[in-house]
């Protein structure tokens, strides 16, 4: 009788998620996941992603671990990181409460969605792919209804203005060689039950659809109390 009362307010917490989701998808205009949802991860799926280590941000030592399945050419994936990731950086991560893991997870409608994954791939070989990161979701309104020629110009400057070799980046783009990494990743999402963007894997369990910072908080928060316990 213990445990369904200790985890009465986390599930509490994912009702909020589940209502302010609902508000953010309104806002976003495009279709995700209707509602917030929380199912346990397979630990075969959970081991298999672990191959592939994603971009990480915070401490080994954080006490949850988030990752985060996200499509750049995705318009609730940019709200989330324009309008919650800066505070997760602030609030979470750089005081050691979460350890953010995020994962290709490209989409197939999304044309051009290939080529923003390769850039930031290719930023990463120069340390500089969370820089990437933010300028392909902060210009998404740029480039999203763009030709993909036109979108990798775009893609090409972003790489100038954060400071990368111009040179190596054009090799890597040219390359193609993270394609098979990039399918890798949207494999193990897909093998961990994820099916839209964004979509969170929190400590082991699946939150599906964007959200703001605060219901985010209150689980990490509910979620830390119950392993102090």
């Amino acid at each position: 009788m213990a445990r369904p009362m200790s985890l009465k307010p986390f599930y509490a917490v994912l009702g909020g998620i589940a209502v302010v989701g609902a508000g953010w998808l309104a806002y976003s205009g495009r279709r995700s996941s209707g509602a917030a949802q929380l199912e346990p991860v397979p630990a075969e799926a959970v081991a298999a992603a672990d191959a592939f280590p994603g971009h990480v941000l915070g401490s080994d030592s954080a006490p949850i671990e988030v990752v985060e399945y996200a499509d750049f050419q995705c318009p609730a994936c940019a709200q989330f990181a324009i309008l919650t990731m800066h505070d997760v950086k602030e609030r979470l991560i750089q005081t050691g409460r979460v350890r953010w893991r995020f994962r290709d997870f490209p989409l197939e409608i999304h044309d051009k969605s290939q080529l923003a994954h390769h850039s930031a791939a290719c930023a990463g070989e120069q340390t500089q792919f969370w820089a990437m990161h933010d300028q392909l979701y902060y210009n998404q309104s740029r480039w999203y209804g763009e030709r993909p020629a036109a979108a990798g110009r775009m893609f090409r400057d972003f790489a100038r203005t954060i400071g990368l070799d111009v040179g190596a980046y054009d090799s890597c783009m040219e390359s193609s060689r993270y394609r098979a990494r990039i399918a890798a990743s949207a494999q193990q999402g897909i093998s961990q039950g994820v099916a839209s963007t964004p979509t969170f894997i929190i400590d082991g369990r699946r939150v599906a659809g964007s959200m703001a910072y605060d219901p985010l908080h209150h689980m990490i928060d509910s979620l830390i109390a119950l392993k102090q316990r």
